[in-house]
């Protein structure tokens, strides 16, 4: 049962969300996102390297990500450029594209991994046959970036989900480009999803002659 604010046992009861971060978490920078691809490979970690690539160039939610199967990734022997998936959260299609680095991580993964393509891409450690959690994905994110000397309180899987779209945004201001990426139905929802704020459209204006 819950408690009303006005019980005298809450009085001294802490706010649920005292001590944690809120917010948008921050997107991987380059370097970072490097980073994080060096300490994959030095572990020999297959699996690891072929998600993390995949979350980079998707921009997917993981609720989508860890339910991609291998039919969704592959075409013949090779590994498509561009795939498409349908979104759980709005029910609508979202292209993405999987550049050299993915392709050819998610080729080794899947070289490695075997099985056929109706299977996941990512199994469960529990069952095969089965997708990996979200929760296990969240808590690999988690390893990922302390590896690397970051604070796991500053990032998480939506991280992954805004690194490439907010380098997007920042290298051509193009949000209706981003808008479809991220698979967004409204502008706005870009618009808070990358924090873009007045001083960002300013300087985009000042950048412009005419």
């Amino acid at each position: 049962m819950g408690h009303a604010i006005y019980d005298p046992g809450q009085e001294d009861r802490p706010a649920w969300n005292v001590g944690r971060k809120l917010g948008a978490k921050r997107p991987l920078l380059p370097k970072q996102v490097w980073a994080v691809r060096f300490f994959l490979e030095q572990e020999h970690r297959l699996r690891d390297r072929a998600l993390f690539d995949l979350a980079i160039d998707s921009k997917l939610r993981g609720c989508d990500l860890v339910k991609i199967k291998i039919d969704e990734l592959v075409s013949g022997a090779r590994i498509r450029q561009r795939a498409i998936i349908v979104q759980q959260k709005t029910g609508r299609p979202v292209q993405f594209e999987l550049l050299e680095p993915a392709r050819t991580s998610l080729l080794q993964w899947l070289e490695r991994r075997g099985g056929s393509l109706d299977e996941y891409v990512f199994p469960s450690r529990v069952d095969r046959l089965s997708h990996m959690s979200t929760r296990q994905y969240a808590r690999l994110v988690d390893e990922w970036v302390t590896a690397i000397g970051l604070r796991r309180e500053d990032y998480g899987t939506h991280s992954l989900r805004r690194t490439k779209a907010a380098l997007i945004y920042k290298q051509t201001g193009n949000l209706r480009a981003v808008q479809i990426l991220l698979g967004h139905t409204k502008i706005e929802t870009t618009v808070r999803y990358l924090g873009v704020e007045v001083e960002d459209a300013l300087a985009l204006s000042e950048a412009t002659e005419i």
